[in-house]
């Protein structure tokens, strides 16, 4: 019997590989929530997101509910008092979203993988300056703590896409340095 062809278009991808990735991306996102909470403390759209994704990747099932708390945060974005407090949602609503990463060997699928660990880096570089404390913490720290699946997975996507603005430079260079 011949093997089957595969789709060129789709890459391996496993649960397992799914539950790291949005454990990964929840660390990164969790890095940030304070400079979300510290001007809305009332508002846990950012906060529930980051749970649903630990949750997921904990061994919990992929439901609307886990997608409906990607979306709050993202709009949770939109409330935030500042730049960065923005960018500390976004994370969290990547975060979130990481448990639906598609098995399409596309540019775009490295942003699902490093969004919440770029934006994350992004509300930290707003909050706190560059050069100053705190200021890209979280970039060497997703840089250095990137579990196997994380390298894995990006070695059977293209690198990440041009476009983004800052956050888009930062997907980039995580993606540069994870792949090394």
């Amino acid at each position: 019997m011949e093997p089957v062809p595969t789709d060129p278009g789709i890459i391996e991808l496993s649960e397992d590989e799914l539950r790291e990735i949005a454990g990964y991306a929840a660390d990164c996102a969790r890095r940030t929530l304070s400079i979300f909470e510290d001007g809305l403390p009332s508002d846990t759209r950012p906060r529930d997101a980051v749970d649903a994704a630990y949750v997921f990747a904990a061994g919990g099932r992929r439901t609307n509910a886990l997608r409906q708390r990607a979306w709050a945060a993202y709009r949770a974005a939109e409330d935030a008092a500042s730049p960065a407090a923005a960018d500390a949602a976004r994370a969290a609503s990547h975060a979130a979203a990481a448990a639906f990463l598609h098995p399409r060997a596309s540019a775009h699928q490295v942003k699902h993988v490093l969004g919440a660990a770029a934006h994350a880096a992004r509300a930290e570089e707003l909050a706190y300056g560059e050069g100053r404390s705190g200021a890209g913490t979280t970039f060497g720290w997703a840089c250095h703590h990137a579990p196997a699946a994380v390298t894995a997975v990006l070695g059977r996507l293209p690198a990440a896409p041009a476009g983004g603005g800052r956050a888009g430079e930062l997907v980039r260079g995580l993606d540069a340095a994870l792949r090394t």
